[in-house]
């Protein structure tokens, strides 16, 4: 039987260029390989393919669908691509993005090939001694961190957006790139593609903002979220939401951080009128600094804030805003 080696790691693409997640796949997956002795290959799909890319940001080898996925391609597609891919290469770990992709794909994987995936990992290490995965992920609402490994191979994972780093570009690095024949029966999918949504968006997206101002239920109306939008443009980040905003059309369902919504990890998370329930603890606890306002003191959110102020919102986020001004003057 053919031994599982190496570290296997999915990277989306989109007009020719690699996604950020991408890039921090590729970054931890450069160095567990390292602490393997073994080597990263990367397994590319999307639009405008850039193997060149994803050497330079770590890959030993590069792989490539013989085949153009169809533009009506779906999870199932995927998933057989996928499938048929592990088995040719073996890879000892397989890693993917926390993306809609990702959480769809990655589990179902795992099922076919009768071994386990953890989900929105947020660490990942190499045991010295057994050479498994240490995969850690947020539990209990985000309120604790739970080690997992698994005995089987692939171990496979998805990785929480911002949990990574990536390393630094180098156009010099030399790698392999291969195509690889996969036999796919598209017919023979369980769903088909009716129709693809693309939602508008302007400014930073939430991913990827290294600010986000947050409004919770106590805002009060969509009136309200106008003064957060003007503190997020101040600070040149984004705005986003728990669920009762969402739900009482305030805001757009795409602001919506939490279990059922984005996961967030930007270096800043301003939490306004939020009280802190686990679901929307579970989207924003891989923020680096989370500031908290809330009228409250006993409010949920001061327990994951490292800085807090408890009053009205009506009253600090104008003070707030005049003294961003003022320091942005200075």
């Amino acid at each position: 039987m053919a031994e599982y080696k190496n570290v296997l790691v999915h990277c989306e693409a989109a007009d020719g260029k690699l996604t950020s997640m991408a890039t921090e796949l590729l970054g931890v997956g450069s160095r567990l390989a390292r602490e393997l002795d073994e080597q990263l290959c990367a397994l590319l799909t999307g639009t405008g393919i850039a193997p060149k890319e994803a050497i330079a940001f770590g890959a030993d080898k590069v792989y490539v669908l013989d085949e153009k996925p169809p533009d009506e391609a779906t999870t199932d597609y995927f998933l057989t691509a996928f499938d048929g891919v592990i088995e040719q290469l073996m890879p000892r770990v397989m890693l993917f993005g926390q993306t809609p992709a990702g959480r769809d794909i990655a589990p179902r994987i795992a099922f076919r090939r009768n071994t386990a995936a953890v989900l929105d990992c947020v660490s990942l290490e190499i045991d010295k001694e057994s050479k498994r995965l240490l995969q850690t992920k947020p539990v209990s609402g985000g309120n604790a961190l739970a080690v997992f490994s698994c005995e089987s191979d692939p171990q496979i994972a998805t990785v929480r957006p911002k949990a990574m780093a990536p390393l630094a570009k180098d156009d010099q690095r030399k790698g392999e790139v291969h195509t690889i024949h996969v036999d796919i029966n598209a017919a023979g999918t369980g769903t088909m593609l009716l129709e693809r949504a693309v939602v508008p968006s302007e400014g930073i997206k939430l991913e990827e903002a290294r600010v986000i101002v947050s409004g919770g239920r106590g805002i009060g109306d969509a009136e309200g979220f106008k003064q957060l939008e003007e503190l997020a443009r101040l600070l040149h980040g984004a705005v986003g939401a728990s669920r009762p905003p969402c739900d009482n059309g305030w805001v757009p369902n795409s602001y919506l951080i939490g279990l059922t919504g984005k996961v967030v990890s930007p270096d800043v998370y301003i939490a306004v009128a939020i009280s802190g329930a686990s679901q929307h603890l579970s989207g924003c606890s891989g923020s680096k600094t989370i500031v908290a306002f809330n009228k409250d003191s006993e409010a949920n959110i001061f327990r994951m804030a490292q800085f807090g102020i408890v009053g009205d919102w009506k009253r600090i986020i104008p003070a707030f805003a005049s003294r961003v001004k003022a320091l942005k003057n200075e």
